[in-house]
């Protein structure tokens, strides 16, 4: 059985529950992402649209496409970008970087010179995360003459060309606030602004698999921001993602996630902010006698 998408000229088979359990195992283990039955039409027309893309007229004969050997590793992460891309805009939530501007005020008073403020940007999408958090770290801390370095990661190729690009449209602007405007973009073409140069040579973006954050080689950061990443994890998962995170940070360093994503999180090493407005975490510093030094 076949169904007609709005297009009213395409024709995607029907998932039945069988094939979209097969499917929503394979998703989740190889990204750690669950898909919830709500979003079976989705996925049907994501895989519908790729199938005919590569000429496939089952979901059983793509299946076995995309675990089959190096091709289908290939076609794998071609089938990834388009389920795993989620929404994101520049300072998507205010309340959150008002607590990150806050705390790189801070920062930008404590840092030596030899010193360089490290942020991660976990779920990066195309950018407009990451390039939100360089713009507040470069409005404190380029006065000062003090460094600061900002990672995105996300596990799809095609959002990291786009961030790494810089390259947005003007509607996207709609949220950037007005402070930021004129020193952090530039014209690039028609209906298109580019990220300021000074920004992008302070960031950069590599593909992660948030499955394996133990590969990862940042540590030490002073801010991690991971929001509407965690809910598409079951609840065991993103306790384990935390539990990485939280090594990863500085003494001192914030971590920052999605309020209710994890509501009942804690860790040895992290104390709550208690603020209804945001959830976010810090990490304990230890004084000269063992104690923990509360910020």
């Amino acid at each position: 059985m076949s169904y007609q998408l709005q297009t009213g000229i395409t024709y995607v088979p029907r998932l039945d529950d069988i094939q979209f359990g097969r499917w929503q195992s394979l998703l989740e283990e190889r990204t750690g992402m669950c898909l919830p039955v709500q979003r079976r039409s989705f996925l049907q027309t994501s895989l519908g649209l790729r199938m005919q893309e590569v000429g496939c007229s089952s979901y059983e004969e793509y299946y076995q496409r995309v675990t089959d050997g190096p091709s289908g590793a290939i076609e794998w992460n071609t089938l990834v970008d388009r389920l795993t891309v989620q929404e994101t805009r520049f300072f998507r939530d205010p309340d959150a970087y008002a607590f990150v501007d806050q705390y790189i005020q801070q920062k930008a008073t404590e840092l030596g010179d030899d010193e360089t403020l490290e942020c991660w940007s976990v779920g990066c999408s195309s950018g407009e995360e990451t390039y939100s958090l360089a713009m507040v770290a470069d409005r404190y801390l380029t006065p000062r003459g003090k460094r600061y370095a900002i990672t995105g990661t996300d596990i799809s190729t095609i959002v990291l060309r786009k961030a790494r690009s810089g390259r947005y449209q003007p509607r996207t602007l709609e949220w950037v606030p007005q402070d930021y405007l004129a020193s952090s973009f530039k014209t690039s073409g028609i209906n298109e602004i580019e990220i300021s140069d000074r920004l992008r040579n302070r960031c950069c973006f590599s593909q992660v698999n948030i499955l394996n954050l133990d590969a990862c080689p940042l540590s030490s950061q002073h801010i991690i921001y991971c929001q509407n990443v965690l809910i598409y994890f079951r609840r065991w998962r993103r306790r384990e993602i935390l539990n990485v995170l939280a090594e990863r940070l500085a003494p001192g360093g914030i971590l920052v996630i999605g309020l209710g994503e994890m509501v009942d999180f804690n860790h040895p090493l992290l104390e709550p902010v208690h603020n209804g407005q945001i959830s976010a975490f810090v990490r304990k510093k230890t004084n000269s006698t063992g104690e923990t030094a509360r910020r």
